[in-house]
């Protein structure tokens, strides 16, 4: 961390409204008016998921409640209760109120206590995060900044009158509750859009999103039955096809069939999920030719330039699209490992570790790309079926058989079986285009409004700001 100037010089210098006063205020330094009490380095090894005393760590600051736990003895000068002021001193000097019972402080977050009737709590409370925000914006750090509790005493807060203080925290908390209850309201409204764009993909692959659809094309529609049998038969072909590639690779080509004879027959489908009476019951096992699972050790090859390196960041929950903002590119080996891990267009990528069951599709005209060892490729027998596939996968009906596939808490990721195992249903290939029409329609449609709701969030604490700009320069007696 390196703070080349003092707090008093870097709030003289700032033209942050946040940091105006009235001119009629003083300033006063931190130290002067509170204690600051930085947290004790705990022994790591004493932490526990659920065991001891809960402790305050830099991610809590801002939370409710915290999911670590000190199994030990302490010195209950550590303690922090609710209503307690916290810092947190490294990242990104979040100051809030904790709200999350009796705790420890851990080490890098300080407790600051008033030591004087002349200082309201609560306008401490308010007026103290601009002037942290200004100090990181002056660290200057290679890695993560550090703010140290020297450098939070000597901030100059401005001194209004003890009782215009009070006038002013009365006045915030009134016109923030206003605010407060709207963006409760946005808040509720996005989660009602994520639950809606879940009911989408669900009727989705159970039939009801195209049953009028359906009923109005009864009798023109190739028989699901038929369209099974067809991705059979090419499944077996495609397989063959490979094998007889590996058989030329390694210069030793087959003298009669009976190589054929190992195919491993799809895993057929066996469940009581319930499908419209035109849909055939399937297997992912049936409709995917090809499942791999990406490489380890591939740190080696990164690179500025080349192919790109498909990674868990690149999926996302309930879109089928790749997220691209954050992108590793790589100079891959030759041979086989580099070849068995390249994705092709309409391959279904999902996530096998951690956060499993995010999916992704490679799209048509994708630059050369290969998945790491988090990430699977399935890759579809019909090309053209990879849409849906991605679709269907990608939703709670897939999601809930991956987690029963997961075996509770003994089993953290997804085996290559487990990518094969999903049982649905599958309609006619026309009725496919349509499910994935509909779907795109109406979930860029909640997309829009999503966004939508977003600005007027953005709008809330942007009115927000204003109030305490005008509360903090004395325009709010």
């Amino acid at each position: 961390m390196a703070l080349s100037r003092k707090p008093q010089e870097i709030v003289e210098g700032s033209s942050n409204p946040l940091l105006a006063k009235h001119e009629s205020w003083g300033r006063i330094p931190v130290d002067d008016i509170a204690d600051i009490l930085n947290g004790f380095a705990f022994k790591s090894t004493k932490f526990t998921r659920d065991k001891g005393t809960p402790l305050i760590r830099i991610r809590d600051v801002g939370k409710s409640s915290t999911k670590t736990f000190y199994d030990g003895e302490f010195d209950e000068t550590y303690l922090v209760n609710d209503g307690d002021l916290l810092v947190g001193m490294d990242g990104d000097f979040r100051c809030a109120i904790w709200k999350g019972g009796k705790a420890l402080l851990n080490q890098r977050v300080c407790k600051i206590s008033l030591k004087t009737d002349e200082y309201d709590f609560k306008f401490l409370s308010y007026v103290l995060q601009p002037y942290l925000d200004v100090i990181h914006a002056e660290t200057s750090a290679v890695t993560v900044k550090h703010l140290s509790s020297r450098s939070i005493s000597e901030i100059p807060l401005p001194l209004p009158p003890p009782e215009q203080q009070k006038r002013i925290v009365a006045k915030i908390e009134e016109l923030f509750s206003h605010i407060d209850a709207g963006i409760e309201g946005l808040k509720k409204a996005k989660q009602l859009l994520k639950q809606y764009r879940q009911s989408v993909l669900k009727a989705a692959v159970t039939g009801e999103l195209t049953k009028e659809w359906r009923e109005a094309n009864k009798g023109k529609l190739e028989p699901a039955s038929q369209l099974l049998e067809r991705i059979l038969k090419e499944r077996r072909q495609k397989w063959e096809e490979q094998q007889l590639e590996q058989f030329k690779a390694k210069g030793k080509m087959p003298k009669d069939d009976k190589w054929k004879e190992k195919y491993k027959e799809a895993i057929e489908f066996n469940s009581d999920v319930r499908i419209p009476e035109e849909w055939v019951g399937v297997t992912t096992d049936q409709v995917f030719y090809y499942v791999t699972s990406g490489s380890r050790g591939w740190a080696k090859y990164y690179s500025e330039e080349g192919p790109i390196f498909l990674r868990m960041g690149n999926l996302e929950h309930y879109d089928v699209r790749l997220d691209m903002e954050d992108i590793q590119r790589v100079s891959p080996p030759k041979g086989a490992e580099g070849s068995r891990t390249k994705v092709e267009p309409g391959d279904s990528l999902i996530s096998i570790t951690a956060d499993v069951g995010m999916v992704g599709i490679v799209p048509n005209d994708f630059e050369e790309a290969y998945i790491n060892q988090h990430v699977s490729l399935a890759r579809p027998v019909i090309r053209s079926m990879g849409l849906y596939l991605a679709w269907l996968l990608s939703g709670d009906f897939a999601k809930e058989q991956f987690k029963l596939l997961q075996r509770g808490a003994t089993k953290v990721g997804l085996g290559l079986e487990d990518i094969k195992a999903i049982q649905f249903g599958l309609p006619s290939v026309d009725e496919q285009i349509e499910i994935v029409r509909l779907i795109e329609e109406k979930l860029s449609s909640i997309e829009h409004m999503d966004l939508e709701l977003d600005q007027q969030l953005i709008k809330a604490e942007k009115n927000k700001q204003s109030i305490l700009v005008s509360a903090f320069s004395g325009k709010v007696q």
